[in-house]
C-alpha cells in the first residue's frame, strides 16, 4: 500500500482498501456533495449593505451543523468506495438514490438547524427576521417526521450498500476481520435508521404541544456510539490478535 494511502485520515490499517483510485461515479458523487453544500449558504449573493452581511453572517451557526452532517455522509460515502470498490448496477443505483436524497433534504435540513438556533439564541442568531411566524405549533411535528424520515432514508441506503458488499464477501477476498467489520457497519447504519424512524414516530404520536422533544431521541446516538464502540472493539481486537497469531505461526 502507498505512503500517501497510509497517511489518509480515513486509512483503515485492518481493511485493505479495493479501490485506490477515484472512479467517475466518485467524481460525480463528490460534485454532488458540493454542490448541496452550496445550497446550505444563506445567500449567494454578495451583501450589498453591512446590515445584509450582519444578516447573512448570523446564519454562520446553523450553517456549521448542517455542514458538517453532510460531511459525516460523505465520509461514510468515501470510506464505502474505498472499502469495496464496487460499482456494480445496485451499488450505482443505490448512489443515485443516496444523492438525490442529500439534495432533497438540503432545505429541510437547513430550515430545521436555522429554526432550531434562532430559538436558542432567542431570536439573535435567527437567519431571517419577519412579522410572520417561521413555523407554527402545528407544523413542528411535520418538520420533524421529515427530517427523521431523510435521516433513516440515507442510512437505509448505506445498510442496502453494505448488506450488498457483504454479499460480494467472496469475490472481494474479504479476510475475517473485514467480514466482522462489513457486518458491523451494517448494525451501527440500521442503528441510525432506527433513531430516525424512532424520532419520527414519536413526533407524530406526542401531544403537539411535546412533538419538539422527538428530538431528543438523537441524543442517544453517542450513547450507542459509546457502547457499541465498546462492545465490537473488544471483540474486532481479538480477531486482529488472533490473525497476527495465525499468520506468526503459519510462517514460523
Amino acid at each position: 500500500m502507498s505512503a500517501s494511502l497510509k497517511s489518509s485520515l480515513m486509512y483503515e490499517p485492518h481493511f485493505r482498501w479495493r479501490a485506490t483510485e477515484i472512479s467517475r461515479l466518485e467524481g460525480f458523487s463528490d460534485a454532488v456533495f458540493a454542490f448541496a453544500v452550496t445550497l446550505l449558504v444563506v445567500s449567494l449573493e454578495v451583501p450589498k449593505s453591512f446590515t445584509e452581511l450582519i444578516a447573512v453572517m448570523k446564519g454562520f451557526v446553523a450553517f456549521g451543523i448542517c455542514f458538517a452532517m453532510l460531511v459525516l455522509v460523505w465520509k461514510e460515502h468515501t470510506v464505502f468506495f474505498r472499502r469495496y470498490g464496487l460499482q456494480t448496477p445496485l451499488i450505482v443505483f443505490l448512489n443515485a438514490v443516496l444523492l438525490f436524497l442529500v439534495l432533497l433534504y438540503v432545505y429541510p435540513l437547513k430550515f430545521l438547524f436555522g429554526f432550531i438556533v434562532g430559538e436558542f439564541s432567542g431570536g439573535y442568531l435567527a437567519i431571517e427576521h419577519s412579522s410572520e411566524p417561521v413555523i407554527t405549533q402545528q407544523q413542528i411535528p411535520t418538520l420533524m417526521m421529515m427530517y427523521g424520515l431523510g435521516l433513516a432514508a440515507v442510512y437505509l441506503i448505506f445498510v442496502l450498500m453494505y448488506r450488498h458488499a457483504h454479499g460480494r464477501r467472496k469475490d472481494l477476498e474479504l479476510n475475517e476481520v473485514e467480514t466482522f467489520i462489513t457486518w458491523r457497519s451494517i448494525i451501527d447504519h440500521t442503528a441510525m435508521m432506527c433513531f430516525g424512524l424512532l424520532s419520527s414516530a414519536l413526533a407524530i404520536t406526542l401531544p403537539l404541544g411535546k412533538a419538539g422533544l422527538s428530538g431528543m431521541v438523537y441524543w442517544l446516538i453517542p450513547v450507542y456510539f459509546t457502547v457499541a464502540g465498546t462492545t465490537f472493539g473488544r471483540r474486532e481486537r481479538r480477531m486482529i490478535e488472533g490473525s497476527k497469531a495465525a499468520s506468526a505461526k503459519k510462517h514460523a
